[in-house]
């Protein structure tokens, strides 16, 4: 039996004005899932600030929304450094006014060491620090911000490596927590009227798969639904969470992940030996960057 491929995401055109008059900061923005969500959002009448650690590329996606009619600022931010993150956050507050909504999508992801044991403190520490640490100081900075809305919401890009073991220790390890992040913040912002929830995709067409096609297509083919995700697919699961849509919905993982962990088959099977890609011998980078 041939298995359909699930439609793609439509071509972004939209005719919702739900966070017209919002304000939104998006991480790691300049490309891939960030910049497909600045997109969207832009598209649904957000002001968004585009950050990223690589401000000239982040100035190019948000030129390319300004040229479409639409708000958008560009505006480099590290994550990895507080200082980054308040100025990043205070300059969005100064140029917009306020700041309603918090999209936390920076992360880092460090191939595995051939063994665990070999695997240096180093990586740990980065993976850790630009995917959990990035997005507690991000919220740390923003959260007064977002309560002041009063219609404040903060949306984590989190991953399926977070669920289930699909290689990358560091990263995943960091994708859990960031779980865990979400659950106990949603807790402490609930009475301040902000919403914290997070997106949990799996394989996504972005550019950290560039030069691995073939294999991309090969794991497209372990999905339920037939195919890897886009970062339209993503974007929509977080402008629905960080919407009115979801006033009701706080501390919530929402999984995009095609079908993946509903069911699993076929995924661990396809890879032979200890972690090994099936026949291509390539072990595929976190299903969820």
């Amino acid at each position: 039996m041939t298995r359909s491929e699930s439609p793609r995401p439509d071509s972004p055109r939209f005719e919702s004005t739900r966070f017209q008059g919002y304000a939104v900061l998006v991480t790691a923005a300049a490309r891939g899932i960030g910049a497909a969500t600045a997109g969207r959002l832009a598209r649904e009448g957000a002001r968004v600030l585009v950050t990223d650690v690589d401000l000239p590329a982040a100035e190019r996606t948000a030129a390319a929304l300004r040229e479409q009619g639409l708000g958008a600022e560009a505006f480099g931010c590290d994550v990895a450094d507080r200082t980054s993150v308040e100025r990043a956050v205070g300059h969005a507050v100064d140029t917009f006014g306020a700041l309603d909504v918090l999209v936390n999508n920076a992360y880092g992801c460090t191939p595995d060491a051939a063994r665990f044991e070999d695997e240096p403190d180093e990586v740990w520490a980065h993976d850790l620090d630009l995917t959990l640490t990035g997005a507690y100081r991000c919220c740390r900075a923003a959260l007064p911000h977002l309560a002041a809305s009063g219609r404040g919401a903060v949306v984590s890009v989190g991953s399926v490596n977070g669920l289930q073991d699909f290689g990358n220790h560091a990263y995943s390890a960091a994708k859990a927590g960031l779980g865990s992040l979400t659950r106990t913040l949603a807790g402490h912002a609930a009475g301040r009227g902000v919403r914290v929830n997070m997106v949990v995709p799996g394989t996504v067409r972005t550019t950290a798969w560039e030069g691995q096609e073939a294999e991309l297509e090969e794991i497209g083919g372990l999905y339920p639904l037939g195919r890897v995700g886009e970062p339209e697919d993503i974007a929509a699961a977080v402008a629905f969470l960080a919407s009115r849509d979801a006033a009701w919905i706080t501390g919530t993982a929402l999984t995009v992940d095609g079908g993946l962990t509903a069911v699993n088959t076929g995924f661990h099977a396809a890879k032979g030996g200890r972690g090994e890609w099936g026949a291509t011998g390539v072990r595929p980078a976190a299903p969820g960057v």
